[in-house]
């Protein structure tokens, strides 16, 4: 479908639902295929998804923000949708964004870091909807997620032939992590919770207070992943002493075994730093996004402060040994998606 053809899609869509001669205002985008634009008309506001189908599926999305929503948090109300259009016509939560309020006033850290912890805290401790069917971030989704590292990363600065000749041993050190830490697979998990996706909406009470966006790819698993997500942030710099902080919050609130959970959070780190790793490279090496690369040195800071847990020694050790020292930050890109025989 052409730019032209998808543009009187949206405006039939729009008309439909009497919004046909509203003002349009397209959002900056992001590292997906999907893009906002902000409808305006008559002094209201509401936010459009614009997926397009043969690219996103917006179905999980409708899901997940119909079950938050009714569930008591701040998931946009979704208001109309077309489905096989990849329409979703949403709520306007607005432009508090948390990253965007912290570089303002950065005083707000400590009240809006708790906040989001409280959020989490609070599903965390919802037993799993059996009504509700997500799937389960299981070994297979863990290690295919691990995988994005040997295979988008460790060609660029290794070279294709020892990457693929590493990779059963990088597959193998996952294989007896995963076995050893023995990860939940009964909590909704939101999978990218961090500051570029939480909104700030001071007017409601408690738990509502944070919105919630690009909640799409959520899964049932372990209840680590997300305070991961929102403390060792890609995209932004956590203190230590408030990353500490929001950790014990987290672990008073949510009842948890520390133990237990400082080990998912260690394995659950490294596996989405390592994840993230191979996704920046993608984007650049697919998709042309290089500036995504510039965020490489603070994910690999986050990634080797994780490999310092006991648990992951022998993937510390392969690091080590296999990847050296001045790689592990902005590369540059040597093959592209065509040279590696990857898409996905």
């Amino acid at each position: 479908m052409t730019s032209s053809e998808r543009s009187d899609r949206i405006r039939e869509f729009l008309a439909r639902h009497q919004y046909h001669d509203a003002e349009l205002h397209p959002l900056p985008g992001d590292a997906s295929f999907r893009r906002y634009i902000r409808i305006r008309k008559g002094g209201q506001s509401f936010m459009l998804m614009d997926a397009p189908p043969e690219k996103e599926n917006v179905r999980p999305y409708l899901a997940i923000a119909e079950y938050l929503f009714k569930s008591g948090y701040s998931a946009p109300e979704i208001l109309a949708h077309d489905v096989p259009a990849g329409l979703l016509l949403l709520e306007d939560l607005g432009d508090d964004i948390f990253t965007s309020l912290l570089k303002t006033q950065s005083g707000m850290e400590q009240e809006l870091y708790a906040a989001a912890i409280d959020v989490l805290a609070g599903w965390h401790n919802t037993e799993r909807n059996s009504a509700f069917i997500l799937p389960e971030y299981d070994e297979e989704l863990l290690m295919k997620e691990a995988c994005l590292f040997a295979d988008w990363y460790l060609p660029q600065v290794l070279g294709k032939q020892k990457a693929a000749a590493l990779r059963p041993e990088y597959v193998a050190l996952w294989q007896n992590i995963f076995a050893q830490a023995a990860l939940a697979t009964d909590k909704w998990v939101h999978r990218d919770y961090h500051a570029d996706n939480l909104i700030w909406l001071p007017k409601r009470p408690g738990i509502q207070r944070v919105g919630l966006l690009d909640f799409q790819d959520g899964v049932y698993g372990d209840a680590a992943y997300d305070v991961v997500s929102l403390l060792e942030d890609a995209r932004r710099d956590v203190s230590t002493p408030l990353a500490n902080a929001m950790l014990e919050r987290y672990m008073a609130a949510s009842g948890t075994d520390r133990a237990q959970f400082m080990t998912a959070y260690a394995v659950l780190g490294a596996q989405r730093n390592s994840k993230i790793i191979g996704i920046f490279c993608r984007l650049a090496a697919r998709d042309n996004k290089f500036n995504y690369l510039s965020y490489l040195p603070r994910v690999w800071r986050h990634f080797e402060h994780d490999l310092t847990h006991p648990i992951l020694a022998p993937l510390k050790a392969w690091i080590e040994k296999h990847v050296p020292a001045d790689s592990r930050g902005v590369i540059a890109i040597q093959h592209t998606s065509q040279d590696l025989a990857l898409t996905a």
